[in-house]
């Protein structure tokens, strides 16, 4: 778990930037527009970072989700409440958990959902 912790944060941390403000948050870094290029070729450039923010933020959103699990998950470890859904408090299936280790809830409850 903690190796995917940091795996993610490592990936977040190329094109994002932590936020101090709020926790578990991360903001995508705005592309600094070029200042050499002139006419068509700066409005294209600009064009194309703007582009790419856009298209980084829904992968920003992914990874922040994905560390909040997995903060939730490590919490539950040191707990000893890791494996049992918040719903019905019964055992989540160790198949299930290999698969998606950050599973909160068990199958059963997760198709009720």
């Amino acid at each position: 778990m903690k190796n995917k912790k940091e795996e993610w944060e490592k990936q977040l941390s190329r094109f994002a930037k932590k936020d101090d403000k709020l926790e578990h948050d991360w903001d995508t870094k705005y592309p600094k527009m070029a200042t050499g290029a002139t006419g068509s070729n700066a409005l294209e450039e600009a064009a194309d970072q703007v582009e790419e923010y856009s298209n980084m933020l829904p992968v920003e959103h992914s990874l922040e989700s994905r560390l909040r699990d997995i903060k939730v998950v490590l919490g539950k470890m040191k707990e000893g409440k890791y494996g049992i859904c918040e719903n019905c408090n019964k055992k989540i299936d160790e198949d299930r958990l290999k698969i998606y280790p950050e599973a909160r809830l068990c199958l059963d409850c997760e198709k009720k959902k």
